[in-house]
């Protein structure tokens, strides 16, 4: 009989799983024209979305203070990712707003990782990795956009 794995093996072969698509997606994505996209940036556009949004707001969801979503903002806005722009119903906020390059990056992730998805379940079995999603479901929050994630991994 095999003694169960140590209960610190789960959360490490869980992020370790999260590694390897993450990794796995921006080497694809590089080879797609995208090679500075780090995985922080997939993050902050997530959280600015198609209607773009303040700095402020971006901070909150990110977790993170309106200062360091602004220097993500700024390297992001060097990159051609974002753009700032006034907010049309009140000229003194600044609106952030993803560029063609920012969702042509987003566009291509999904595919990305839909054949990532694909391999995983070759290798697994497609029934397999339905039940894994199915449990991972089951032991997790609902919203899987939850874009705290950021500000957690800083301590916040």
């Amino acid at each position: 009989m095999t003694a169960d794995p140590p209960g610190f093996e789960l959360p490490l072969r869980l992020f370790l799983g999260f590694r390897v698509l993450i990794d796995e997606l921006h080497a694809e994505l590089a080879r797609q024209g995208h090679p500075d996209m780090r995985p922080m940036h997939g993050f902050v556009l997530q959280a600015i979305g198609s209607k773009g949004t303040t700095a402020v707001e971006l901070g909150r969801r990110l977790g993170v203070s309106k200062q360091a979503a602004g220097k993500t903002v700024d390297t992001l806005e060097q990159l051609g990712y974002v753009e700032r722009g006034s907010d049309p119903g009140d000229a003194r906020r600044k609106i952030v707003r993803l560029t063609e390059r920012g969702v042509d990056s987003l566009v291509r992730s999904a595919r990305i990782f839909e054949d990532l998805r694909a391999g995983w379940a070759r290798t697994l079995g497609e029934d397999r990795l339905r039940a894994l999603e199915s449990d991972l479901r089951a032991v997790t929050p609902e919203d899987v956009f939850r874009l705290d994630v950021p500000g957690w991994f800083g301590g916040h």
